[in-house]
């Protein structure tokens, strides 16, 4: 992962007693658990990308002149619930922050951003992974903005990614590995052979 942007500090190991046992296939996961462990790192993001000054020229399209109201957990929860993501989809969201700050150096998640960030996020990874997805105005009524928002926000999404947005499945396994890794109260089940 990208330093700076998805890459935030590990958070401190809990007692293996007290670890939610996460299964080794993500495929498998919960996504309301796949929520809790991406809400938290997007979290740490905010907090630290919060702390720096925006710069002269960094206002993107992802930026809202306010921090909406509703916690990034409850929006995101939200859009798993109604916008029904699945553990591949919710995994490529994470992999688009790296490849957006890559490719986007204005770009960073922030209590201004992310929220749009997610909306865009999970229309683009929706029509790029899933073979049945909804409209426009399903996304953009469950993401609280308007059709033609979401319409700007899902073209410069493409084209800051360079219209790359299918992760092959290894780098998906990966990032999964990595979230649960790095979360507190989270394990991945023993690797043991069949």
């Amino acid at each position: 992962m990208a330093p700076g942007h998805a890459d935030a500090p590990p958070a401190q190991p809990a007692p293996a007693s007290s670890c939610k046992l996460m299964p080794l296939k993500y495929e498998t996961c919960d996504v309301k658990d796949l929520g809790v462990l991406i809400s938290d790192m997007l979290m740490e993001l905010v907090r630290l990308n919060d702390g720096l000054p925006l710069q002269d020229g960094q206002l993107t399209r992802f930026h809202s002149r306010a921090p909406p109201s509703i916690s990034v957990k409850d929006y995101l929860n939200r859009l798993i619930v109604h916008a029904t993501l699945s553990p591949p989809i919710l995994l490529s969201m994470v992999y688009y922050i790296d490849r957006l700050c890559l490719l986007y150096p204005a770009f960073t998640i922030s209590s201004l951003t992310v929220h749009r960030f997610l909306i865009a996020a999970a229309t683009v990874a929706s029509k790029g992974l899933s073979d049945s997805f909804w409209t426009n105005n399903t996304y953009a009524r469950v993401g609280g903005v308007s059709t033609r928002e979401l319409a700007l926000l899902e073209m410069e999404f493409l084209v800051r990614l360079e219209w790359k947005i299918v992760p092959k499945p290894e780098v998906l396994v990966d990032y999964y590995r990595s979230l649960v890794e790095r979360s507190e109260g989270y394990v991945l089940e023993a690797d043991t052979p069949a």
